[in-house]
């Protein structure tokens, strides 16, 4: 593993038995920052609800945290594992304990020194993406998150602005702090210039201070209690053997689908607050290869082999998995292919049809209508034998 974005060991004992509504305060946190390919949170915490005290759970292509927020919920130990830094980052707010006000003082006490930023972006997308005084303030938390990000106030705050940084405008108070931009991707720069050219968008001036407390104020307002957990940022092809203190016995995961690769080119702007280029980068760093179907089930066959070799015998394996509709394959066919590849144990118990995903919930959502129609999704269950 690359690295790791943040650990924390806590109470495990539940929280929460049942999930409640959505817009229930205690799951806001789970939506601290939107991001195209999550699967729904009900998904991985009902499929907890036979986990027993201190099993440990895995998600090693974790998204922006959902099954790790499950777990949370759950009171159960848990590791995520991303290639995308902007996932990690999200996936890592998922785990702290904080309140509204801690973040809301570290935020003023970054913006009330005196430092200039040493890099404020130039060019036609950054003069029309925020109003100067918005991209200055929003400068000057990056610099200071780039160089001290370990407390729990710290990655609260760094995954609040990645999920405020862009979106649309509202016509009341701003809750994002960009022009008109959709707020689950980046629109690329020139496209971007064009829509607000075309419809006379200007950036507005957005009080960053103000935005972000608001924004703490309603997701901090009450947390589950902490867990045990870490989230790392590498290639799950190369999992340590040494990633938590015991074997896992869940495994929860949605890896990517064939053909879906532009994770990090969709969150350009989220990964330049976290130290990348101001321009889109296109890096496919520690993802599966999606060059042809048999180099991409191989690469989840290696997968599902180093999985193994850190859980626990009769661990149990729930993947959803589908297809996008510009390169749609079998997901049963692909997932049991991988699963044999990899011989490593694991012995599928059943296959579920998991239903057409929503518009945008999920990975065969992410490009909507336009090219045909998604694939039906699939829940595979399976067991580590011994």
């Amino acid at each position: 593993m690359h690295g790791m974005y943040f650990e924390y060991k806590g109470s495990t004992d539940n929280l929460v038995t049942r999930l409640p509504n959505r817009s229930a305060p205690v799951l806001r946190l789970n939506a601290i920052c939107p991001y195209y390919t999550m699967f729904p949170l009900r998904f991985p915490f009902k499929v907890l609800r036979r986990a027993q005290k201190g099993d440990w759970v895995l998600d090693p292509f974790c998204g922006r945290g959902t099954t790790n927020f499950a777990a949370r919920l759950r009171g159960l130990p848990s590791v995520g594992i991303d290639s995308n830094p902007v996932a990690g980052a999200i996936a890592a707010a998922k785990f702290v304990d904080v309140t509204p006000e801690e973040v809301i003082d570290l935020c003023n006490s970054i913006l009330r020194r005196k430092k200039h930023p040493e890099d404020i972006p130039e060019g036609e997308f950054w003069e029309f993406c925020y109003h100067p005084s918005t991209l200055f303030d929003i400068c000057k938390i990056r610099e200071y998150l780039l160089e001290n990000c370990s407390t729990e106030a710290e990655i609260a705050l760094r995954g609040l602005i990645l999920g405020i940084l862009h979106g649309p405008k509202m016509k009341n108070l701003p809750t994002y702090l960009s022009n008109q931009m959709p707020r689950t991707y980046a629109t690329k720069p020139k496209s971007a210039v064009r829509f607000w050219k075309k419809h006379d968008l200007k950036p507005p001036k957005v009080d960053v201070a103000d935005t972000i407390a608001r924004r703490a104020k309603y997701v901090f307002e009450q947390l589950p209690l902490p867990t045990q957990g870490a989230v790392y940022i590498g290639d799950s092809r190369l999992l340590s053997p040494n990633i938590a203190p015991e074997p896992f016995r869940w495994v929860i995961t949605s890896p990517p689908y064939f053909g879906m690769r532009s994770y990090l080119p969709d969150q350009w702007l989220r990964y330049w607050f976290l130290g990348g280029p101001s321009t889109v980068t296109y890096s496919l760093e520690g993802q599966i290869p999606h060059c042809s179907e048999d180099e991409f089930v191989r690469g989840l066959a290696n997968v599902w082999k180093r999985v193994a070799s850190v859980c626990a015998p009769n661990a149990r394996l729930i993947v959803r998995f589908g297809a996008i509709p510009s390169a749609a394959r079998d997901p049963k066919t692909l997932l049991k292919k991988s699963l044999s590849i990899a011989s490593a144990g694991w012995k599928v118990a059943t296959i579920k049809n998991a239903g057409l995903s929503p518009r945008g919930r999920r990975q065969a959502g992410q490009f909507g209508c336009s090219l045909g129609k998604a694939v039906e999704e699939i829940d595979l269950y399976a067991v580590l034998e011994e």
